[in-house]
């Protein structure tokens, strides 16, 4: 997500921010003129949502960009976030068109309630790289890097199903290379998820959310490693 001093300055008006956002934001628009335009092909229902069981509650149209993934960009990436804020704050920035960001999902830190903010065909600004913008999808965590009380076993738990359901969806690899932290993303600049984050705990959630939903399909399991 975004960095703090980005947050408390859109939180508490920071001019600066405001005028670097608003560029930013007129750089991307422009770009499209020789940049891959997508074709956004796919119908759209209002409040539709990619994971069963979510709540729905819409980003900024400026913080993200509409596509028509995986047929313009091939998904092949999960990208782990933590907030770095409470939950209704995530939400908030998300939804400020000066924020200049926003990730698919938020999964909440005390029962793993997760809404979808951004679909998943279309390309969420969250990774801080805009290749790996176009090839992943987003998961926010609620909490602070430096608090591991914030990663309950209902937060990885609830998370985890949501990965191993894109997995499933864009044939992606239960592996550590393709789930990935924030700040293992080329250029990042972000510490998120952070130390306290149980990358091997996490990981055997997600395989085991995986087999489990290939056994109730009567399919096969990604053997990949975490």
């Amino acid at each position: 997500m975004a960095s703090i001093s980005r947050r408390a300055a859109l939180i508490g008006g920071g001019s600066g921010v405001v005028l670097a956002t608003a560029a930013a934001l007129t750089w991307d628009k422009t770009s499209r003129l020789w940049w891959r335009l997508p074709g956004v092909d796919k119908q759209r229902k209002k409040g539709e949502v990619d994971q069963p069981g979510v709540t729905w509650i819409a980003a900024s149209e400026a913080n993200l960009r509409f596509a028509d993934r995986p047929d313009d960009y091939v998904i092949d990436r999960v990208v782990i976030h933590v907030t770095e804020s409470d939950f209704r704050t995530a939400v908030k920035v998300f939804r400020d068109p000066l924020h200049a960001s926003a990730a698919h999902y938020i999964v909440r830190a005390s029962d793993g309630r997760t809404v979808q903010m951004v679909r998943e065909l279309d390309v969420a600004y969250h990774a801080g790289n805009r290749g790996f913008n176009e090839r992943s999808i987003g998961i926010e965590h609620e909490g602070f890097v430096d608090r591991p009380q914030n990663f309950t076993e209902e937060m990885y738990r609830s998370s985890a199903r949501l990965a191993a359901r894109i997995c499933e969806r864009y044939r992606i690899p239960v592996d550590r290379e393709h789930i990935v932290g924030h700040n293992e993303v080329p250029g990042a600049d972000h510490t998120d998820p952070g130390r306290h984050w149980d990358w091997k705990r996490y990981m055997s959630y997600v395989r085991q959310a995986r087999d489990e939903a290939s056994r109730s399909s009567g399919g096969s399991g990604d053997s990949g490693k975490a």
